[in-house]
């Protein structure tokens, strides 16, 4: 075959690529590799882009949701050595409640997320609510797939994280993790 006569395959090929890559959601939590690509959809929830929780952000009235985990202090430091977590930057009014994105979670755990979506929607089930992490990042998933087995019917998840929200230059603070965490 003559390499002209190949172009109509490769070109088929690639767009048929995206097609290949899409995700399928699953019916249960995604229990590992958490820092992979993750489906287009939530059954039950709604999937937003950056410019679309912008727009929420703008108007108020939504709970933004971080489930980002924290970072472990390194074992094996020396004894004396001063350790400092990185700075979480997320969208600003969130709640971080890092660990609760995890596909089993411990009792004390499932309350913290209880306490603090409790917390955040004023105790409202029918209260919007963003979940987010970062991109390519099940965590998120996880916790709005949690949401909406407590009841919550308003969820919406940003499956683009602050990576997404950062790459259009929204604006990004420094938060703390809730209390309890």
């Amino acid at each position: 075959m003559r390499p002209r006569a190949l172009l109509p395959l490769v070109v088929a090929a690639v767009l048929a690529a995206p097609a290949m890559a899409q995700v399928t959601e699953p019916d249960e939590y995604r229990m590992e590799d958490y820092r992979a690509p993750v489906p287009d959809t939530l059954a039950g929830g709604r999937v937003l882009g950056p410019e679309g929780a912008h727009e929420l952000w703008l108007v108020g009235g939504v709970a933004f949701i971080d489930v980002l985990p924290r970072a472990p202090k390194p074992e094996g430091l020396p004894e004396g050595t001063i350790w400092r977590e990185k700075p979480r930057e997320s969208i600003p009014g969130a709640i971080w409640l890092p660990n609760v994105g995890y596909g089993a979670i411990a009792e004390v755990t499932a309350q913290y997320f209880r306490d603090g979506l409790e917390s955040a929607t004023e105790g409202n089930t029918a209260h919007p609510v963003v979940f987010f992490c970062l991109a390519d990042c099940w965590m998120s998933w996880n916790a709005a797939k949690r949401a909406l087995e407590w009841g919550y019917s308003e969820v919406y998840w940003l499956p683009e994280g602050t990576d997404g929200w950062a790459f259009y230059d929204f604006p990004l603070e420094v938060v703390t993790p809730a209390p309890g965490g």
